[in-house]
């Protein structure tokens, strides 16, 4: 006989048989292994006993009425899927045994048992259910530290982006500090419009990123004194494009990021670049982020044009609303900053914006708030 089982808590079996003599033998057997035995008449109240008590392992026999082992199997596997489930079987039903297996039996026991046997199977199964509890736990760790990995390696990434929009602006006194104040504006009238924090910051994230695809735009046409020529115009607009190439491959679970790279020269009409997107097509996120971008291009000086007042700024966002403007984009942005004396903001401090953490791993959308 094998040596009973010995743990600080002892184990509870659940012994499901319709012959109270096999039943009682079966439990007379575990119960001096060191088991605490429970026991049941038939698979329905088998399933009684599973839902108010822990159980971590069930033998149970195959034949029987009402519900038989290979239904009982089935619920206990789909509901309780760490209960090790040991099945009962003749010697002349092996081919049945083995179809257990197959559904989640993590061994079989032949009629008539031996009681070393027992002794055996049940020890076997428990520990094939630890190896599976072990293995489960291992792999949900090595599945976060994946995510972690993944997690830092996209931070790295729009770290390194945030960094190249921040040279690429410096080298230009014109737009230097642009792209932050647009990520401030376009947060600011995000949170007025009522949207989530989630919102909020893959907003910023965007309008930090919006101008990135100017490092595919030759440095001529960026740093021209003069009005450019419609080619030239052109060439310049496929900044767009080209930043929403760059960052697709690490922002696929943030398309309202990639839309607003790609869009905020669109138009409510229709008219813009790079797709003549327009109304419904064109997401808030992105309708908030053109007003807010519009806005600071006006109010920062060029070389072929001296700044705007914050007073002529807003009165060109007021008569272009409907036409480029959303208008609700834009009375947020004027609910937002009333006061035009206060207008336009001056540049904040550098702030590396990150994914939220529910968009990096892939379980937010817009849908889920």
């Amino acid at each position: 006989m094998t040596e009973p089982v010995v743990s600080d808590e002892r184990i509870t079996c659940l012994v499901v048989d319709d012959e109270p003599q096999l039943r009682d033998a079966l439990r007379r057997v575990l119960e001096l292994s060191g088991y605490d035995v429970l026991v049941a008449a038939s698979g329905v109240e088998a399933l009684q006993v599973l839902e108010g008590t822990q159980v971590p392992l069930v033998i149970s026999d195959i034949r029987m009425p009402e519900m038989d082992g290979f239904t009982l199997l089935r619920r206990i596997r789909e509901k309780w899927p760490e209960v090790a489930v040991v099945m009962v079987t003749a010697v002349t039903e092996v081919d049945v045994a083995v179809a257990c297996l197959k559904l989640g039996a993590l061994d079989y026991i032949l009629k008539p048992f031996q009681v070393e046997e027992v002794e055996a199977r049940a020890e076997q199964a428990l520990d094939k259910r630890r190896l599976l509890r072990e293995n489960k736990r291992y792999q949900a760790h090595l599945a976060d530290l994946v995510d972690q990995q993944a997690r830092r390696i996209e931070e790295l990434f729009l770290e390194g982006v945030q960094t190249l929009v921040e040279a690429l602006e410096a080298k230009d006194a014109y737009t230097r500090g642009h792209s932050s104040r647009v990520a401030i504006y376009s947060g600011a009238i995000a949170r007025t419009l009522g949207m989530n924090e989630t919102e909020v910051r893959l907003v910023e994230l965007g309008s930090e990123l919006h101008d990135v695809g100017k490092i595919g735009v030759r440095e001529a046409i960026l740093q021209k004194p003069g009005k450019l020529e419609p080619h030239e115009y052109e060439h310049l607009m496929e900044h767009t494009v080209i930043g929403a190439r760059i960052l697709d491959p690490l922002l696929k679970n943030a398309p309202e990021v990639i839309s607003v790279v790609r869009s905020h020269h669109e138009r409510l009409d229709g008219s813009g670049l790079p797709d003549g997107l327009s109304g419904d097509a064109l997401p808030m996120h992105t309708r908030i982020v053109t007003v807010a971008d519009s806005f600071d291009a006006m109010t920062s000086a060029r070389p072929y044009r001296p700044a705007m007042d914050a007073s002529e700024a807003i009165a060109e966002l007021h008569r272009c609303t409907g036409s480029q403007f959303d208008p609700d984009a834009v009375m947020a942005f004027l609910r937002t900053y009333p006061d035009e004396q206060k207008l336009p903001i001056t540049t904040p401090r550098t702030v590396h914006r990150t994914l939220p953490e529910g968009v990096a791993t892939g379980v937010w959308s817009i849908s889920s708030d």
